[in-house]
C-alpha cells in the first residue's frame, strides 16, 4: 500500500529579491519569503478538504532545512529598470471544507499593480471552484459582482490572495518576486 499524502495545513508567503544574477535574485526572494532552506516541489492547484490555513510565522516554524516541501508558487523576474512585475496566489475555500476541495491559482504578470494581480488570482481560484460546484457565473461581470454572487450562493465561504509586486531595479539588477502557498503534512 502506498503512503497517501494529503496536506493538513497551508500557509501563504511572499518575497522579493534583487541581485546581478537571476538565480541569486530568486534565492533572495525565497529568503524574503522564509522558504529558502527547503527543497521546493511545485504542485498544482487543489486546496485539500479539511486543510487549515495557518499564519506564515507558524508555518515557517514547522519547516526543517533540506525538507522536501510542496507548494503552489508564482514567480516573476525582470532586469528591465522600473518594469512593474507581480506574482500572486489566489485561494478559494468551499463552505463545506470537510467534504469538498477548494482551489489555488497562480498568476504572474507585468504592468499590473499588486492589488490588481492579487484580485485576478483570487478571481481565478473562485471561478475554478464555482465551476466545480456547478455555480453559474458570468466571465464578463466584474470581480465584485461575481464575489457577491458566490457569497449569496453560500457554497464558497472564503477567497483570499497573496501577491508580491516590485519595480525592476534602476541599475538593471535582476528583480524576482515570489508568492507561494506552502503545504504542510
Amino acid at each position: 500500500m502506498s503512503h497517501i499524502m494529503v496536506p493538513k495545513e497551508i500557509f501563504l508567503t511572499k518575497g522579493v529579491g534583487r541581485h546581478k544574477h537571476k538565480l541569486e535574485s530568486f534565492e533572495l526572494a525565497l529568503k524574503s519569503a522564509g522558504i529558502e532552506k527547503q527543497n521546493l516541489v511545485m504542485v498544482s492547484s487543489i486546496f485539500p478538504p479539511n486543510c487549515k490555513v495557518i499564519s506564515r510565522q507558524r508555518g515557517i516554524k514547522q519547516l526543517l532545512p533540506g525538507q522536501i516541501t510542496y507548494c503552489v508558487m508564482s514567480r516573476n523576474s525582470t532586469n528591465e529598470p522600473n518594469r512593474l512585475i507581480a506574482a500572486s496566489i489566489g485561494l478559494a475555500i468551499p463552505a463545506d471544507n470537510k467534504a469538498q476541495y477548494g482551489y489555488l491559482s497562480e498568476h504572474h504578470s507585468c504592468g499590473e499593480t499588486e492589488s490588481k494581480a492579487g484580485e485576478y488570482a483570487e478571481d481565478m481560484a473562485a471561478s475554478m471552484l464555482a465551476a466545480t460546484l456547478g455555480i453559474a457565473f458570468d466571465e464578463d461581470k466584474n470581480w465584485d459582482d461575481r464575489k457577491e454572487l458566490w457569497r449569496m450562493d453560500g457554497r464558497i465561504v472564503k477567497t483570499r490572495n497573496i501577491c508580491q509586486s516590485a519595480l525592476g531595479d534602476k541599475k538593471s539588477l535582476w528583480t524576482t518576486v515570489v508568492s507561494a502557498a506552502v503545504l504542510l503534512f
